[in-house]
């Protein structure tokens, strides 16, 4: 029984006469995630097919690691069979002995329309094949407890009994690059992920004060990098010495105006690292609240700092919301581990929650700033990351 990876889209089918370009960029993208396995991949039929070239692929695994790539909705490890009535409801009756279930159901679809029978009789003969090999089983339209899928196609036709829910969104690459301030926290992934859906490349900026973070802070980020990359393929992290910038602050300027100023200096060095590899905006993980940095008035402040715009994609959600996307995308448990980052050095007991730009401004003059950005952004290591 020959096994192929059935791959289904969502959003792009609406495209019209731009959507091969969606599907062009979604096939090389999958291709990335799949370099290293002997498959050939194509289009037909609003459908991507994955077909293994020889028999060390394991098609199972394979499928769930497609079904990350942005612009999937549905993975579906299928068995092939001849459009012939009596082969499908042999292979059928065979298939549902593995699975686990007393009830069963069967759906067709008739992709192929010149296919000589029409859809409710071929799930009327293949259920009755079932039941006559398989007499413990019943029919259960309405919950069952396995769905027999059968699709007929033009090249042949196609059965599977589960299917595997992918990520959807647009083929990253369709939709410009942006530069994610990537910290070690919960919400700045979160954010990442939420703006690679939408079809955008992503780079990411990392801000590093050895020895006040340590290096398994750092260690941290990448691997939050590399869960990131495993949806939506390369990220370069460009990690940013960040010491002397912070210890200048805490030396020069009011105690409360401090995290603001930092985050508007972060602001500084990213539109520069952005600018220079070619992304269009900065993406962070701020929700309105959340922390004295994130009151209106702070990110007024910040923003005035950044000549790129700023998406905020979690900007309106609670704690709880954000985490519940931390735990399906798989960053949670990575994002809490014990390592601080550089926005919890040096944080000050009563910070400003309604700084006004002018006085940030006075006490932000107090520095010698541009020779410590140019030291920083000439220090930047920049890691490559790729889907693993």
């Amino acid at each position: 029984m020959n096994k192929v990876i059935l791959l289904k889209y969502g959003e792009i089918i609406l495209k019209g006469l731009n959507r091969p370009i969606f599907e062009d960029a979604l096939i090389k993208n999958l291709k990335q995630s799949a370099f290293g396995e002997k498959v050939k991949i194509w289009k037909a039929q609003a459908t991507i097919y994955v077909e293994a070239l020889d028999d060390t692929v394991d098609m199972d695994n394979l499928a769930v690691r497609l079904s990350k790539v942005f612009g999937i909705v549905s993975a579906t490890v299928a068995y092939t069979v001849p459009k012939e009535l009596d082969k499908i409801c042999e292979l059928a009756a065979t298939l549902i002995k593995n699975e686990k279930g007393n009830t069963f159901k069967v759906e067709t679809k008739r992709a192929d329309k010149n296919f000589p029978i029409k859809s409710p009789v071929v799930s009327m003969e293949v259920g009755g094949a079932i039941l006559d090999a398989n007499p413990n089983l019943t029919v259960d339209v309405h919950n069952p407890d396995i769905l027999v899928m059968v699709e007929i196609r033009d090249f042949a036709a196609y059965i599977y009994m589960s299917k595997i829910q992918g990520v959807g969104g647009m083929p990253v690459g369709t939709n410009g690059k942006a530069t994610l301030l990537l910290s070690g926290g919960i919400d700045s992934p979160v954010a990442g992920y939420m703006v690679a859906k939408r079809g955008v490349t992503i780079d990411a900026v990392h801000f590093y004060s050895y020895p006040y973070t340590s290096e398994r802070a750092k260690e941290k980020v990448l691997e939050l990098a590399q869960i990131l990359a495993d949806y939506c393929g390369r990220i370069n992290v460009h990690i940013v010495p960040f010491t002397e910038i912070q210890l200048a602050i805490n030396e020069k300027c009011p105690q409360e105006q401090m995290t603001v100023i930092m985050r508007r200096i972060m602001m500084y060095i990213a539109n520069a690292v952005a600018k220079k590899n070619g992304s269009l905006g900065l993406i962070t993980g701020e929700s309105i609240g959340q922390v004295a940095s994130q009151t209106i008035q702070a990110l007024g402040v910040t923003d005035d700092a950044s000549e790129l715009p700023v998406f905020r994609p979690v900007i309106g959600m609670d704690k709880d919301e954000i985490i519940t996307i931390a735990r399906k995308i798989g960053t949670f448990e990575t994002s809490i581990l014990p390592y601080e980052d550089c926005c919890t050095v040096f944080t000050p007991k009563h910070p400003n929650t309604k700084p006004v730009l002018e006085k940030i401004k006075k006490s932000e003059s107090l520095l010698d700033l541009q020779p410590m950005m140019e030291r920083s952004l000439e220090g930047v290591e920049t890691v490559v990351v790729k889907r693993r």
